[in-house]
């Protein structure tokens, strides 16, 4: 495999006489009728984030079913017949998980747990620590640097004992047999536990499960210390690909979470604890099911005799724990147990590394940058984990966000960031403890999208395989990587993403996409509640404008971060379009002047679409929804939608306050709003045109309850912005001139025409302008229009929503991948506004054609909103 040419990937026949010598791909060849049974749902879907959680087959989910129509299950901790049996089936797993093992219950014992976090903190919690400050020789707490969050973080428990916790870097713990301790100290019976995983979850990498004997036996010491070591095996990641054998590795404990290992059920693990050390622990917290006797008035309790029972709290999560008898009996029949997984699994990553290690661009740099201990060529120190970065031409790593979403775009599921293991990150990547504190002072924290902080990266990319892991799976992500790296035209230099001249004039006056019919009627009178603020009754027009001694005044009014710096000369710029979307991910509607309220454009995203889960749908699911085109008549105080092939429905612009109103949360990325359902007509209308169940809600006015505010940095201190069903700011504001100038290079890559109005409703702005420079806005740090004053919020990041047509709801990935191409691996554009709240005695109204008065910031770069969620505008 390594000597295949620069860019051809292997056909499935080489891929097969390419395997390493005795490991089998495919299960003697049933995976592809595997694939068509029991994992349809993955048709179109390239899943490689098995390491984050397994996929359970269909199979698995109908025993069980069929088991509970079956059975009647009762509370084990009941003794009537069907508790009866409810606890007998779960001894029965707790000795099918033992035979998995390959041990006994003379030598192990099985602790359910809510997970694998939950075993480690019970460890943590329960050892037989011996603190500082007393006359012993107190306990330590070693871990491995690579190791998980949860099993760091026990360190705060062993702290709140007053015990040391020390990490241990994976090459000291091999120079370790020089920490052999005087004759004299090696009678020491101290207890202190030293934890490793079976496999990183970062890199994939395997560590000897003979460190467990050695440990235990004195030839390896983490530290100098005396005492006797016991060793925490962390198994979560291990297990789910690879036999774990506790009859030869006899850990102490050996937590592990289910969902690993079948994909259901979740919220379920184990602790499995090594007989020799079950009676040390220590227990002071008892719930329901662990006391054989206790008194209520006096402090006398008595532990059950059973180390399990006294250590489950309360009723076991019983039903979850039968499922996992049919995970394991549907496995074995899948796939042949789990030496057979192993193999299979390691074929596909062996492959998969070997392919991109010899990725290169034309000027022989390479396209990935693989962080790994191994070479991949022995599965006995490698599981099925790639953990990269993509780099560009130059060395530069391209941040893990945009390679995500690029991904996306080929519906490739991968996990990006540190992956809860920050110490393997560091090491791999070359981050200090310092880097880590500055890029928290950053903005960014765990789990987010930033992904480069002084050009350096926070984090890689992911893939992992699984039992039902494909070699087509392998091809598709490596033709994503080369369609997206190696093509000519992502290698063509991007154009700069500061201000640049355009070469054609700017926008004419006369251009039919920016002066469209106005689509609204004049308004005679606009409400107090309808404009959403706290203005007298007033009677306007749509062509009104405020005094000029009252806009003078208000536009003194600005923020007081700095003194601004006023764009100069040039052309004047203008609002050309104003658009606002009633119903968050569908349709624009378009007007030529419209009143603001205090949340944006007056009924800007005011409701949205959730699916029977009451979650919030946008085109990323379902493209459709762009076909569903919502109308405001102010005069007639509806909303009117419409899709080809419906009858219009209406619903009223009055909110619904009546008792039959049930006000209840949801969830706009991250922000919490407060909603209630329009109702069973309405909800009829969307899911007869999605075709799937789904609602339309509505956002509650309810000025008691709103949740949905930000904070903006320079807005008045004391103010609270508020947000309608938006992601991120009140308004998206995109520049004429710099879609003509994407227009350009996109249009070079369709090699077919591009309407420029198709081009810009793919990036559903509430305001478009026409400035004479492209990207010009990107150095504005507040604007004002008319009498409204707006500060810059930040730049708008986009995803795969702008590869959806507005008019069709087809998909084309090639606009996202232009826009980083052409960006220089960035997906920005258009910015975020919001609006500096008037304390004025007139409605406020934005037109078209009103002038646009930028103020330029002191730091020509925007910062993007420090969310952890897309910022693409729904």
């Amino acid at each position: 495999m390594a000597g295949a040419p620069r860019g051809e990937l292997l056909s499935f026949r080489d891929f097969q006489a390419a395997c390493p010598a005795g490991y089998e791909y495919g299960y003697d060849g049933g995976l592809r009728g595997l694939r068509e049974r029991e994992f349809p749902r993955l048709r179109g879907i390239t899943y490689l984030d098995h390491a984050g959680s397994a996929l359970f087959p269909e199979s698995l989910l109908k025993a069980f079913t069929d088991d509970l129509r079956n059975n009647v299950y009762g509370n084990p901790h009941s003794q009537n017949i069907s508790s009866k049996l409810t606890y007998d089936t779960i001894e029965h797993v707790r000795y099918r998980i033992l035979q998995h093992f390959h041990t006994t219950a003379e030598d192990y014992t099985i602790i359910f747990t809510s997970g694998c976090t939950a075993a480690l903190k019970l460890v943590a919690e329960a050892f037989p620590w011996i603190p500082e400050g007393t006359k012993q020789p107190s306990s330590r707490f070693c871990y491995l640097t690579d190791s998980h969050t949860s099993v760091v973080g026990m360190r705060g428990i062993t702290a709140s004992m007053n015990v040391l916790s020390v990490p241990i870097k994976p090459k000291e713990i091999l120079l370790s047999e020089k920490n052999r301790l005087p004759a004299e100290e090696q009678n020491c019976m101290t207890p202190h536990l030293f934890s490793y995983p079976a496999q990183s979850n970062f890199s994939g990498t395997k560590y000897p499960l003979s460190w467990i004997q050695d440990i235990k036996s004195g030839k390896l010491h983490p530290i100098k210390i005396p005492g006797k070591w016991f060793v925490l095996l962390d198994a979560a990641s291990y297990v789910s690909s690879s036999p774990l054998d506790l009859g030869v590795h006899q850990a102490d404990f050996i937590p592990i979470s289910f969902y690993k290992i079948f994909g259901f059920p979740t919220g379920l693990g184990a602790l499995l604890v090594n007989n020799r050390i079950a009676p040390l622990l220590k227990k002071t917290y008892f719930g329901g099911g662990t006391a054989a006797a206790y008194l209520a008035g006096e402090d006398f309790y008595f532990p059950r005799k059973s180390i399990a029972e006294r250590f489950e709290d309360g009723t076991v999560s019983f039903l979850d724990i039968i499922a996992l008898k049919h995970g394991f009996d549907v496995l074995e029949k899948l796939t042949g147990g789990m030496e057979k997984i192993k193999q299979h699994t390691f074929a596909l990553a062996h492959y998969t590394y070997t392919m991109l290690s010899t990725l290169k661009y034309a000027n022989g740099a390479p396209v990935v940058r693989i962080y790994s201990d191994t070479d991949f060529s022995n599965p006995d120190v490698q599981g099925p984990i790639i953990n990269f970065n993509v780099l560009d031409e130059n060395g530069e790593v391209i941040g893990f966000s945009q390679v995500d979403k690029m991904a996306s775009l080929y519906n490739i599921h991968v996990r990006t960031g540190c992956f809860c293991n920050t110490g393997a990150c560091q090491m791999h990547l070359g981050m200090s403890n310092e880097d880590i504190q500055r890029n928290l002072q950053a903005g960014h924290v765990c789990g987010d999208d930033i992904d480069l902080v002084n050009g350096r990266p926070t984090g890689s990319v992911r893939i992992s395989f699984g039992y039902m892991s494909s070699f087509e799976d392998a091809q598709t992500f490596l033709k994503f990587i080369m369609a997206t790296r190696l093509s000519k035209l992502d290698s063509e230099i991007p154009f700069e993403s500061s201000v640049t001249k355009l070469t054609t004039e700017s926008v004419p006056d006369d251009h039919p996409s920016f002066h469209s019919a106005c689509k609204l009627s004049p308004v005679p009178h606009i409400s107090d509640r309808e404009l959403g603020n706290n203005l007298s009754a007033t009677e306007m027009t749509l062509n009104w404008q405020p005094p000029e001694v009252e806009a003078e005044s208000i536009r003194a009014a600005v923020s007081e971060i700095a003194v601004p710096t006023c764009r100069r000369g040039g052309k004047p710029v203008t609002v050309t379009n104003i658009y606002l979307y009633p119903i968050k991910s569908c349709s624009a509607f378009e007007v030529t002047e419209w009143p603001v309220g205090n949340q944006g454009l007056l009924y800007d995203r005011n409701w949205m679409v959730v699916n029977q889960n009451g979650v919030c749908m946008t085109q990323k699911q379902e493209p459709r929804l762009c076909l569903v085109n919502p109308s405001i008549d102010l005069k007639q105080k509806v909303m009117v939608i419409q899709a080809e092939g419906m009858d219009p429905i209406s619903v009223s612009l009055e909110e619904n306050t009546g008792k039959e109103a049930v006000i209840c949360e949801s969830k706009v990325c991250s922000h919490r709003v407060k909603t209630y359902d329009c109702g069973e007509r309405i909800a009829g209308w969307f899911s007869m045109f999605l075709g799937r169940p789904c609602r339309l809600i509505r956002q509650s006015s309810d000025m008691k309850n709103r949740s949905h505010q930000k904070n903006i940095k320079g807005l008045a201190s004391a103010t609270n912005i508020s947000l309608s069903l938006v992601n991120e700011a009140q308004y998206l504001l995109i520049n004429v001139a710099s879609i003509l100038k994407l227009k350009e290079h996109i249009s070079a890559r369709l090699e077919e025409p591009l309407e420029i109005e198709e081009l810009m409703r793919r990036f559903r702005a509430n305001i478009v302008i026409s400035a004479p420079e492209s990207f010009e806005e990107e150095e504005w740090a507040e604007i004002s229009i008319g009498a409204l004053q707006f500060q810059v919020v930040g730049p708008c990041s986009r995803c795969q929503i702008i590869c959806i047509d507005q008019q069709s709801g087809e998909r084309n990935k090639e606009f996202l991948q232009s826009l980083s191409a052409a960006r220089g691996r960035k997906t920005n554009f258009g910015i975020y506004l919001m609006n500096q709240p008037l304390h004025s005695s007139f409605p406020d109204v934005l037109s078209v054609g009103s002038q646009v008065l930028p103020v330029l910031k002191e730091n020509t770069e925007i910062q993007p909103p420090t969310s952890s969620e897309e910022k693409c505008s729904g």
